[in-house]
């Protein structure tokens, strides 16, 4: 199956979506970085939304080795549901890697890794 080209309507409508969301950039990356910040906090307690969360920072760390249903979000209450959205929307197009955006954050995955991995199910 061949794609047909595109017209220059619909190439200079894509351009300026691209546009628009790199102007959003900055602001998806704040609330995403403010929200992996409370999202930590929670991760490394020891409560039954601790574990949901940590095993979605494990998945956005490496969704490969540690894979994440993505119903488990329903055991969040509506705050901490926001927050990995905003975390998610953060990272569908990743400027780094999300342990990068904190400090110490490999010894914090280290830690998570220990914590949640093994407890996942």
């Amino acid at each position: 199956m061949q794609s047909q080209p595109h017209s220059n309507k619909e190439i200079s409508q894509l351009a300026a979506l691209l546009a628009a969301e790199e102007r959003e950039r900055p602001a998806i990356r704040a609330a995403g970085v403010a929200a992996l910040n409370r999202l930590l906090l929670v991760a490394q307690r020891n409560t039954g939304q601790s574990r949901v969360v940590g095993g979605f920072l494990l998945s956005l760390y490496n969704g490969n080795a540690f894979p994440f249903p993505l119903t488990d979000l329903r055991a969040l209450d509506t705050a901490l549901f926001n927050d990995c959205i905003a975390l998610l929307n953060m990272d569908r197009r990743p400027e780094m890697e999300v342990h990068e955006y904190v400090e110490n954050g490999d010894a914090i995955w280290s830690q998570l890794k220990k914590d949640w991995a093994a407890r996942q199910y």
